[in-house]
C-alpha cells in the first residue's frame, strides 16, 4: 500500500466501532456507516439544509421519508431531502452508508 495523497483518507466499514452508527470522517460531506439488526428501527427524526444519499451496502430496509415508504435492498441507491421525518427500519440485518451534504 502506498502513502496517501495529502486529504484523502481511507475507512474500512467493518473496522468502524460503535453502537451501529459510525462518522466515517470528520469534516464535510458528513458520511455516517450505519449498522441496524433485523427490526431495529431509528425513531423519526430530521436532517435539515441537507442533501442525503444513502447507499444499502448489505440486507435490505424500509426508508419512511414523511408519509411515504422505500424498500431498499443491497445495491440500492437512494437521494433525499433532510427536511423531512425520516425513520429506516431494517427488515433484516442492514449495512447502509449514508453520506449528508450542506446545500
Amino acid at each position: 500500500m502506498t502513502d496517501a495523497e495529502p486529504g484523502t483518507e481511507l475507512v474500512h466499514l467493518p473496522d468502524l466501532a460503535g453502537d451501529g452508527r459510525a462518522v466515517c470522517f470528520e469534516g464535510e460531506p458528513r458520511t455516517v456507516h450505519l449498522a441496524l439488526d433485523a427490526g431495529e428501527t431509528i425513531p423519526p427524526h430530521e436532517h435539515p439544509g441537507r442533501d442525503i444519499v444513502c447507499h444499502v451496502v448489505d440486507g435490505e430496509l424500509t426508508m419512511s421519508l414523511g408519509e411515504d415508504d422505500h424498500r431498499l435492498v443491497a445495491g440500492d441507491v437512494l437521494r433525499f431531502d433532510g427536511d423531512q421525518d425520516i425513520s429506516p427500519t431494517a427488515e433484516r440485518d442492514t449495512v447502509a452508508l449514508l453520506v449528508l451534504a450542506r446545500r
